[in-house]
């Protein structure tokens, strides 16, 4: 697989990531452990997780793996603090105390001493930025983290928080932003990617197949097996169960059947391929889903049809 570099850092990572927030859920030990596998096999780097992930199973059996089905260095492992899941309930808090604490227990759960990449998980207005970054330049001078990101973050508040990371002396600058994008939501080619091309950040697309809905699954209703069918997924995915998200299924449906590929593998390249675009973030409930979108290395959109792609999904 291709390696690329992640923003203006030295840090070459594979152009998909490995995502991890089944694992532990709905994703056992068993299937974790075959997707690292086929993930390493094809010359894949990137795995993403985070504290929210499982209640923290998902870096537990992160954890376990590493050291066994790949050696530490050849893993850039990537994890994300500020939300934490207890109880079913999520916890929001990007102080520098609730952050750090929340570093050193994802560095007992993985069994590393430092992560390559911490991200915070989101903004939280409640919290100063300043206050947040400093618990990220923290982690870099005590050596528990690498290099240092954000996540969901808006194109003002990308911008903001780079500039003050590059501006100010001693500060660790920003290499990265997580965001989710996908021929469903182009929302972040407005601020966000202009922000991280000027400032110098890779962008790690989360949910590229639009959560889901892209591989055509819910062309004719909602499978009884599928996240939409679940009480928790139900809402998450039905956002993109309108007439919208239908035309632009169709369209990558009608340019998978011309080029002879999956509608997955369409839309998989296509927000691979885009313009300041790292590296996509792919997760899978089973190794053979996660094989299926690491088949994509080989593929190239043709000009034409990215561009009737660009058309029919344009806002």
């Amino acid at each position: 697989m291709q390696q690329r570099r992640l923003g203006h850092s030295g840090l070459r990572v594979s152009r998909l990531g490995l995502g991890t927030m089944t694992w532990g859920r709905d994703t056992d030990e068993h299937e974790a452990r075959d997707q690292l596998i086929a993930f390493a096999e094809a010359g894949g780097t990137l795995v993403d997780t985070a504290v929210a992930y499982a209640e923290g199973r998902s870096e537990e059996m992160l954890g376990a793996l590493i050291g066994d089905v790949v050696a530490r260095d050849e893993v850039v492992i990537a994890t994300k603090a500020g939300v934490e899941a207890r109880d079913g309930r999520l916890r929001y808090d990007t102080s520098r105390r609730a952050l750090l604490t929340a570093l050193d227990a994802s560095l007992t759960r993985l069994g590393v001493d430092h992560v390559d990449l911490w991200q915070v998980h989101l903004w939280q207005p409640g919290t100063p930025m300043e206050e947040t970054l400093a618990a990220l330049d923290h982690a870099v001078s005590t050596g528990r983290a690498a290099y240092v990101g954000v996540s969901n973050y808006t194109g003002w508040q990308t911008g903001r928080a780079a500039t003050w990371q590059q501006a100010v002396p001693g500060r660790t600058p920003l290499i990265s932003t997580q965001v989710e994008y996908s021929l469903l939501n182009r929302r972040v080619e407005d601020e966000v990617l202009p922000a991280a091309q000027a400032l110098g950040l890779g962008v790690l697309p989360w949910s590229p197949l639009g959560r889901g809905v892209l591989t055509g699954k819910y062309r004719t209703g909602t499978p009884s097996d599928s996240r939409a069918a679940t009480s928790q997924f139900s809402r998450f995915v039905g956002d993109y169960l309108d007439t919208r998200s239908a035309a632009i299924v169709e369209g990558v449906a009608r340019a998978a059947d011309g080029l002879g590929w999956t509608p997955a593998e369409v839309a998989l390249v296509w927000v691979r391929d885009r313009p300041g675009v790292t590296a996509p973030i792919v997760g899978a409930r089973s190794a053979a889903q996660l094989r299926a979108s690491l088949a994509v290395e080989e593929l190239q959109l043709p000009a034409e049809i990215a561009e009737a792609l660009d058309d029919v999904s344009d806002d």
